[in-house]
């Protein structure tokens, strides 16, 4: 298996990136290797400062790199030597031709909607999928749930929400364990009448779909609840939600150190290996990257502000879903429903 990493995205690129696949390096299984892509000269100068020679790292020479401020589109078509291109191109179905190998997956922590366009353009989407989605995993009391999507598409469709859901219930299924996962779509309030057009029509997609375990409509409040295993949005709610509730999850225990430390210092000594084990599971470094489903091949991106532990994590989550042979699943499932959103021909 090749992993491919873009060294040069994400805020604090290039040394978090190359220390991240450098610990990565452990969690590879015999034969598995890292495809650094980004610039050969800098890429060599920092294994050789950090006497780093391992043969299950390889180079795809590569010298420009879009901003995280660039235009998405725009970069992607300009700047046809940039490291998410070269990201793109590895793991699409191009890549022997290009570089006498494909990727098995690809990962960047750079540019989310330059990411989505390269992928989009490059490696194109697998057969039934209209429109890419960002399935994030989001941990709870409860279990995972699967918050889809979470940047990618900021205006969709009631289709492209409605391939979210099923996209992202196969994840729950292959990935999480759930043998029935309980889909809700996110919306202002519970009842069958509330939110806007799109998210009505999506209502009606789910209610007609044969085979999904569909719970109805859920408010932000209980996304924490149990109410669902999968969360259907648009980007842009999508990825406000994640946001809030990373920020949310970091001042609740910021808050409760400082009143326990004011209230009595020596209870800290007692609850911090509590407090620590649960801030693990609700940071995102600990959790990696999130696929963007519905594309050729498996592509991770990663938050801009991944530090090496959350590279190691995508690295990690990666390999899972490319052993799970997650878009074969996705394929079949849309494939069986297709009907469903296909306009009735008079």
């Amino acid at each position: 298996m090749r992993i491919g990493v873009d060294v040069m995205g994400g805020d604090h690129a290039p040394d978090a990136i190359l220390k991240g696949c450098v610990l990565s390096l452990d969690v590879l299984q015999a034969g598995d290797q890292i495809v650094l892509i980004g610039p050969e000269r800098l890429i060599r100068t920092y294994l050789h400062d950090y006497n780093i020679a391992d043969p299950r790292l390889e180079i795809l020479d590569c010298h420009e790199v879009i901003g995280m401020d660039e235009h998405p589109v725009e970069a992607v078509r300009g700047k046809k030597d940039s490291t998410i291109v070269h990201m793109a191109l590895a793991g699409s179905a191009k890549a022997q031709a290009l570089y006498g190998y494909r990727c098995d997956a690809v990962l960047s922590a750079g540019n989310t909607g330059a990411c989505v366009s390269a992928a989009t353009m490059h490696m194109r989407r697998i057969e039934h999928v209209h429109r890419p989605g960002i399935a994030v995993t989001i941990p709870t009391f409860h279990g995972p749930v699967v918050l889809s999507d979470a940047g990618a598409n900021p205006e969709p469709r009631p289709t492209h929400l409605w391939q979210y859901g099923l996209m992202a219930e196969t994840v729950s299924r292959l990935l999480h364990g759930r043998k029935e996962p309980r889909v809700a779509v996110m919306n202002i309030g519970t009842e069958e009448g509330k939110g806007t057009t799109l998210i009505r029509e999506t209502y009606d997609l789910f209610k007609r779909t044969p085979g999904v375990n569909f719970v109805g409509y859920i408010e932000g409040r209980e996304l924490f609840a149990n109410f669902a295993d999968v969360v259907v949005t648009d980007g842009l709610v999508g990825n406000v939600v994640l946001k809030t509730a990373e920020g949310m999850a970091k001042a609740i225990f910021q808050g409760l150190g400082q009143e326990i430390i004011r209230t009595d210092p020596e209870l800290l000594f007692r609850l911090e290996p509590v407090l620590k084990d649960m801030f693990k599971k609700n940071d995102y470094h600990e959790h990696g990257g999130a696929p963007l489903l519905g594309v050729n091949g498996i592509c991770m991106i990663a938050h801009g502000s991944s530090e090496p532990k959350s590279i190691r994590s995508a690295v990690k989550q990666a390999c899972l879903y490319v052993n799970t042979r997650i878009n074969e699943a996705i394929s079949a499932r849309l494939g069986e429903v297709e009907h469903v959103s296909t306009p009735v021909q008079a």
